[in-house]
C-alpha cells in the first residue's frame, strides 16, 4: 500500500465532508436517482466553479445539466458518497476521488482541468466568509525547521528511479527553457541552466551558493561551463546522495559541495546566491528570513537569482496538491517575492515570465510519465498513477491558462554598477 493511499483509508467520510444525508437514508440506495437536494447541490457547485462549462454524468446516468455544447467536458460521478465529498470541498475531494476512481473524467483530463480554471476567476468573486472558511478547512502546513523536512521527504523521497522514469538525463525537475517549439526536453533543460548562468554572469572563480539543488544538475552545470565552485543546500538525503554520486562520476566533486542541510543554516560568502524551484517551500512567513540569509552571505558586489512558481494575485495552493502532493507548497504572488528583497535593499534588475515555458515543460513531463505508466503502476499501483496524472495535468493546465505563473528574479546589492548594459548576453552563442 503507498503512503498516498494510507492518507485515503485514514479519512473517515466525517473527515472526507460527507454530511449524514449523504449516506445513511436507508430508501437511497447506491443506484437509486440522485435526490432533489443532490441535484441542488451540484448546481452548486457548478455555480461555485464559475459555471464552466462541464457537465456531471451521475452513477445512473442522469446528466446536468441537461444540456450541452459541443465543447462540453463530462465528469462521471459513480456514487453518491463521491457526489457530496465533491460538493462540500472540491479543493480537496476531486483529487482524493479521482485518485480513488469514483469520479472520472470523459476524454481529455488536460482540457477538462483547462475549463475549470478557465472559469475559476469569476468564481473567485464569492462572500468573505465562503473564502475565510475555505482557506481555515484546507490550510496549509508550516514550514518551520521542524516541519520542512516532513514536506521535502513526502515528494522528493519517493526514489530516484521513480523520477529518472520521466525527467530528462540530467533530473532537472523545474521548468524548462526552450529556445525554439522543438527543443527537445534535454535541450530545453540544458538552455534552461545556460539562461539562469547568463543572467547571473557567472565568471570563472567565483563562489556560488545554491540553496535547494534537487538533483544537483545545475550546480555542476556552473561547475563543468562556467568554472565556479558551488555550495549546494538541500533537505532530501535521497537528491543529495544522488547528485554527490554523479558529481564524483564527473569528476567535479572538487569543484562542487552538496550539503544536506536546511537553507536556514546556510553560512559563508559568496559572489553569487541562487535558488531555482525552492521558494514554493519555503512558505512565506518565512520570506523576510530567507533575505536576510542572502544578506548574511552576499559579498558587497554579489548577485542572485530567484526562480519560482507564482500566481497573479494571492490565493492559496490547490488543497489537493498541499496535502496529498506537496505539503507546505505556497505560489507567491510577484508582490509577495519581494519579501525577500525589500526589508534587506536588494535592487531588482529583471523579472522574467517563463509561464508558457513551465506549460510546455509539463507536456514533455505528461507525455514521459505515460509512456511509462505501467512500469509506474507495477511500483506503487493504479492508484497512484491516476494521483500524479492529475498532479502533472493539473500543474499544466494552472500554466496554459495563467493561474500559475512562473517568475525568474534576478537581484545584486543596491547601488552596483557592474551590470549589463543590453540584454545582448542572454541571447549571445556560447563558445
Amino acid at each position: 500500500m503507498t503512503r498516498y493511499n494510507r492518507q485515503l483509508q485514514g479519512a473517515s467520510s466525517h473527515s472526507l465532508g460527507v454530511p449524514p444525508w449523504g449516506h445513511s437514508d436507508p430508501t437511497l440506495s447506491e443506484h437509486a436517482p440522485p435526490s432533489w437536494i443532490e441535484r441542488l447541490a451540484l448546481r452548486k457547485l457548478l455555480v461555485l466553479l464559475g459555471n464552466p462549462d462541464i457537465q456531471f454524468v451521475l452513477w445512473n446516468g442522469d446528466k446536468l445539466p441537461d444540456t450541452c455544447t459541443p465543447q462540453t467536458r463530462r465528469l462521471h460521478i459513480h456514487d453518491r458518497h463521491t457526489l457530496w465529498r465533491l460538493a462540500l470541498n472540491p479543493d480537496l475531494n476531486f483529487g482524493d476521488a479521482f485518485t480513488r476512481g469514483t469520479l472520472e473524467v470523459e476524454g481529455d483530463l488536460v482540457g477538462f482541468l483547462e475549463a475549470i480554471y478557465r472559469a475559476a476567476p469569476a468564481a473567485n468573486r464569492q462572500s468573505p466568509l465562503i473564502k475565510l472558511l475555505g482557506e481555515w478547512r484546507n490550510r496549509a502546513r508550516p514550514n518551520s525547521t521542524a516541519d520542512s523536512p516532513d514536506n521535502i521527504h513526502h515528494h522528493y523521497n519517493l526514489g530516484n528511479d521513480f523520477f529518472q522514469l520521466w525527467l530528462d538525463e540530467e533530473m532537472v525537475y523545474t521548468c524548462a527553457y526552450f529556445p525554439t517549439s522543438t527543443s527537445s526536453l534535454e535541450q530545453a533543460q540544458r538552455a534552461k541552466m545556460d539562461h539562469v548562468c547568463r543572467k547571473l554572469r557567472l565568471q570563472p572563480g567565483e563562489t556560488v551558493i545554491e540553496a535547494g539543488c534537487g538533483w544537483g544538475a545545475l550546480a555542476r552545470h556552473m561547475a563543468r561551463h562556467y568554472g565556479v565552485t558551488v555550495r549546494a543546500f538541500n533537505l532530501s538525503h535521497e537528491q543529495i546522495r544522488y547528485a554527490q554520486d554523479r558529481a564524483a562520476a564527473e569528476g567535479l566533486d572538487k569543484q562542487v559541495e552538496y550539503i544536506e542541510d536546511d537553507y536556514r543554516n546556510i553560512a559563508g560568502r559568496c559572489d553569487v546566491f541562487v535558488s531555482v524551484g525552492m521558494l514554493e517551500h519555503v512558505g512565506r512567513a518565512n520570506y523576510q528570513a530567507l533575505g536576510g540569509i542572502i544578506d548574511r552571505c552576499l559579498e558587497p558586489n554579489g548577485r542572485g537569482l530567484i526562480h519560482s512558481i507564482a500566481r497573479d494575485q494571492p490565493c492559496p495552493m490547490n488543497a489537493w496538491i498541499e496535502h496529498r502532493i506537496f505539503p507546505g507548497s505556497y505560489p507567491p504572488t510577484l508582490r509577495e517575492m519581494m519579501e525577500v528583497f525589500e526589508p534587506w535593499g536588494f535592487s531588482v534588475l529583471d523579472v522574467e515570465n517563463l509561464r508558457l515555458h513551465y506549460a510546455k515543460t509539463l507536456e514533455h513531463w505528461l507525455a514521459r510519465f505515460d509512456a511509462r505508466r505501467d512500469t509506474v503502476r507495477e511500483r506503487f499501483d493504479e492508484d497512484f498513477v491516476r494521483a500524479w496524472r492529475l498532479y502533472l495535468a493539473g500543474s499544466l493546465a494552472g500554466f496554459t491558462t495563467g493561474w500559475l505563473q512562473l517568475f525568474q528574479i534576478v537581484f545584486t546589492r543596491p547601488g552596483l554598477n557592474d551590470i549589463a548594459w543590453t540584454r545582448d548576453h542572454l541571447y549571445a552563442k556560447r563558445t
